[in-house]
């Protein structure tokens, strides 16, 4: 039985993994000015590629290095990755008027950055299935909730603290939480469950089934669509809507919000509207948004928040869901399953950071094309949403 000092423990690391993950994609506007560090559009998407190899790599491995290091063990360094990622952060702005020198601290500290986010996610929701294994799916939402919870703080704090000219406060600040949370974590037990620490004994005869690429390809388009929105909003606020970047972060902000407030409103209505049925409705909700996104006219930015939190519910209990279906539906492999989805997500997260620079630079396109075009990819999640949820109907 798990502590409550355990659950604390995992339950308030999501939040401060939620605000640590969107604190790079919240400063875009810091990053694209020509009077701070001056980033071209593709400069900005390639920032986030070794956020997106160091987190496929470090889910991949993470559970063949938890059979040898330990659950708990992997993620604290996954939190002392995110304390690192934290620190060049702010020390890149020392370095601002020598561009090259900057963007290479950026681009270290977004590894940092995924190496952070892929050993610490897969180990909470490995925690948080081993503290409730008869209500895994609501707990699952639960930490995804709340790790919603603080994507959406970032930009608040983003816009509270570029009010008062310190744009900086906000990694010194996650950084400060993280510091915390670290020291306290040490002195808790975190017992990932003997199922856990089974599958990882055998992770040297694992062999992924067919099952699993379905849910891995689902991931994947998903991460594509969350990350057109996380990454992208703020400056599609401000580029196409002509916002200002006060008002850009409450896009960013809304969006990230009704991904938290949607993860807890399926996982209350669970009886009236099961998972399997919600897994196959949002996708058809993102595709609507990125449409309504694109048709959106550029004199009305209010209408373009109101696409951005239509496209956070869209967002909001699909890749919790996605995780836990697949370990509930994997059970001999769970622990691997998990990081290996989380990698997959993170791949749908490189795709969409990276490829919307050279889309625009050499392909000439439109950042409003390129949202309307990314309906396809959701509708394609659409359909993979039924095969994903095939067995799990069928087994409810």
């Amino acid at each position: 039985m798990a502590q409550r000092s355990e659950i604390l423990t995992v339950y308030v690391a999501g939040v401060i993994q939620g605000i640590a993950l969107v604190t790079f994609p919240a400063a875009s506007a810091v990053f694209t000015n020509a009077s701070d560090y001056g980033l071209s559009s593709t400069e900005y998407g390639c920032m986030f590629i070794p956020q997106a190899v160091t987190a496929v790599a470090s889910s991949l491995l993470g559970a063949g290095l938890t059979h040898r290091l330990g659950a708990k063990n992997i993620y604290l360094l996954g939190l002392v990755a995110n304390l690192l990622a934290m620190t060049l952060l702010v020390a890149s702005r020392f370095a601002m008027s020598e561009h090259s020198l900057a963007y290479g601290i950026l681009l270290v500290a977004t590894a940092c950055m995924g190496i952070g986010f892929g050993f610490t996610v897969p180990a909470l929701n490995t925690f948080v299935a081993a503290f409730f294994p008869k209500k895994m799916d609501k707990a699952v939402l639960g930490l995804n909730a709340l790790l919603g919870l603080g994507t959406a703080l970032a930009p608040v704090f983003v816009a509270l603290f570029l009010g008062l000219g310190i744009w900086w406060g906000l990694p010194v600040l996650v950084g400060i939480l993280i510091l915390g949370l670290l020291l306290f974590s040490i002195g808790q037990p975190l017992n990932e469950g003997e199922q856990a620490r089974t599958t990882q004994k055998q992770k040297s005869k694992i062999k992924f089934p067919a099952r699993f690429w379905i849910f891995a390809a689902f991931a994947l388009l998903y991460g594509v669509c969350e990350t057109m929105n996380g990454n992208w909003t703020s400056l599609y606020m401000t580029k196409h809507f002509g916002a200002s970047t006060s008002l850009a972060s409450v896009a960013l902000a809304v969006f990230w919000g009704m991904v938290t407030a949607g993860r807890i409103l399926f996982a209350t209505i669970e009886k009236w509207f099961p998972e399997q049925l919600v897994c196959r409705v949002l996708p058809f909700v993102v595709a609507a948004a990125f449409l309504a996104s694109a048709c959106a006219p550029k004199t009305n930015p209010i209408l373009g928040i109101l696409t951005f939190a239509l496209a956070g519910l869209g967002c909001s209990a699909l890749l919790p869901l996605t995780v836990s279906f697949g370990q509930k539906e994997l059970k001999t492999i769970a622990a691997s399953a998990a990081g290996g989805l989380i990698a997959f997500y993170q791949i749908g997260y490189g795709i969409a950071a990276f490829g919307v620079g050279p889309l625009q630079t050499g392909a000439g396109l439109d950042l409003k094309i390129i949202f309307g075009g990314t309906a396809v990819v959701a509708l394609a999640m659409a359909a993979l949403s039924f095969v994903v949820t095939r067995k799990s109907h069928a087994r409810a």
